[in-house]
């Protein structure tokens, strides 16, 4: 069945005696534009020094590649390749040869061209929680993830204004690994017309993807590779490790065009070195591997640096999100993307177990270096928990409100003459107020952000409304958009398309993820 458009939005009343004021639009997509990237916690110097010990390294001791055809692209572009040991050195000339075609910018296209996002200069994308094998509300708890949940966040996600894409919100573990992409797929084509998550778990499961892609867009197959409609991420088997299905996402993402973001898991203390310049250098020399891979398979292919260096907790071993190295490594993170001049996604994270303000502060702390570091794109921006183990249905309503602020914040301040309002200034006079004037009534419905969750109530109106706390709030904002969500309009014929090829190879007996 053909999902029902939307209700077109009532026309605004007229007042008596006056014309209707503009009333905030908290629903349309926000285009997201950071002015406050480039801060830096390195020297010029130091970022090049860094960049340079990467290649130096690559060269001499390289990276370890599962895949032998990815092994053979290496070798057909020139590297060195150890086939029994399975490493692959890369000389320096030939690395920067391969970097070079990296682009520094591109669009990605939704299936709702007002839903198109661009990746890179000051351009910010915002995406959800992604990949938790738990979910949890307040309702029903923790549990396993479903196919249920999955499509309730590709609801909230798609309600949410300020989040531009979908992600592999949380494991359906109801559905058999072989049929899963094919169902959470269709649910992410079906119930958003936001830019589109693909899974990287082998080549029949990137096929299958990217032929649904395709089919929900209605497009050809050139129109497909002449420009990317999905992403997907590809995380290094750190330290210094390419795996099979990972090799295999990032070969078929660039030969047809579509977007890969290289995040090595540098995590200091574990699965890198406990300084946090050794965890960087790392994560560097594996971004730069992946990225390097894409580009022989396509000069040119759409790659996003990944950063997700962070530091392990040394008492438990378990990893630490929302800290000070976090923090530092971001920003140090996005000088190394524009030294090499590609978009570069970082992550808004938390080690809490629970919406509280050890949530609410590691989150902001985590998301704060992002934005200081200029990231393009930041995953888990809404409803990560757990150190990312749970996607918590009221942590996603707190973090958007958190997202609001933001993006509200990032606006610029408009000067002009009837902004300066230097005529209410005139007219109030010294200790009067403005609450009455002409200016105050024409803008004061739209002049400031009015919050969702947060409230200003007073403590005796709190008190009465039964004292409920941010995440009690939070519990029944996620209930109403549920309540509220309408599916977005698809053309029928692509829906057809769509649901018989899911039909087809679900018959068939779809594709096992690949190791």
């Amino acid at each position: 069945m053909e999902p029902t458009p939307p209700d077109p939005v009532p026309a605004t009343r007229r007042r008596s005696g006056r014309p209707p004021r503009a009333v905030r639009d908290t629903l349309s997509h926000r285009v997201l534009r950071n002015p406050y990237g480039g801060a830096k916690v390195l020297s010029d110097d130091e970022v090049a020094h860094l960049h340079e010990t990467a290649l130096r390294f690559l060269q001499t001791s390289g990276v370890k590649v599962l895949l032998p055809a990815a092994r053979r692209h290496f070798a057909d572009a020139g590297a060195t390749v150890d086939h029994d040991e399975q490493m692959v050195r890369l000389d320096v000339a030939l690395t920067r040869s391969l970097l070079a075609h990296a682009p520094p910018s591109f669009t990605v296209h939704a299936r709702n061209p007002q839903h198109d996002v661009v990746l890179g200069g000051d351009h910010l994308m915002l995406v959800p929680v992604a990949g938790p094998p738990y979910v949890s509300d307040r309702e029903r708890g923790r549990r396993a993830g479903s196919m249920a949940d999955f499509a309730d966040i590709v609801r909230l996600t798609q309600r949410t204004a300020v989040l531009h894409g979908t992600t592999p919100s949380v494991e359906a573990q109801d559905v058999p690994m072989q049929f899963r992409h094919l169902r959470t797929g269709h649910a992410t084509l079906t119930l958003s017309d936001k830019v589109p998550y693909v899974y990287a778990r082998g080549r029949g499961v990137v096929a299958d993807s990217h032929e649904m892609v395709r089919l929900a867009n209605d497009i050809d197959i050139d129109r497909f590779h002449a420009d990317p409609y999905c992403w997907t991420n590809i995380n290094t088997n750190s330290p210094r490790q390419l795996d099979v299905p990972m090799c295999m996402g990032i070969i078929d993402q660039a030969a047809a065009g579509q977007v890969s973001v290289m995040t090595p898991f540098t995590l200091a203390g574990a699965m890198a070195p406990v300084s946090l310049a050794g965890a960087l250098v790392l994560q560097h020399v594996e971004a730069i591997a992946a990225i390097a891979l894409a580009q022989i398979v396509r000069p040119g292919a759409p790659v996003v640096y990944g950063a997700f260096t962070s530091n392990v907790d040394m008492k438990s071993g378990a990893p630490a999100f929302g800290t000070p190295e976090g923090f530092r490594a971001a920003i140090a993170s996005g000088q190394l993307a524009r030294h090499l001049g590609v978009p570069w996604r970082s992550q808004a994270t938390s080690t809490s177990n629970v919406e509280d303000a050890q949530g609410a502060y590691e989150t902001m702390v985590s998301m704060t270096g992002a934005l200081l570091g200029g990231a393009n794109m930041v995953i888990h921006a809404a409803g990560w928990q757990e150190g990312g183990l749970t996607a918590s249905l009221e942590k996603f309503v707190l973090d958007v409100e958190m997202l609001e602020i933001l993006a509200e914040s990032l606006r610029p301040i408009l000067v002009d003459d009837a902004e300066l309002a230097l005529d209410a200034i005139e007219a109030v006079g010294p200790g009067g107020h403005f609450f009455g004037t002409p200016h105050t009534l024409e803008r004061f419905e739209t002049a400031f952000h009015d919050p969702t969750v947060f409230t200003r109530q007073n403590f005796g109106q709190w008190t009465e409304a039964g004292s409920p706390d941010a995440a009690v709030r939070a519990q029944a904002t996620w209930r109403r958009w549920l309540d509220e969500y309408t599916a977005p309009p698809m053309q029928s014929e692509a829906l057809v398309a769509l649901d018989e090829f899911v039909a087809r190879r679900t018959a068939e007996g779809g594709a096992h993820p690949e190791s």
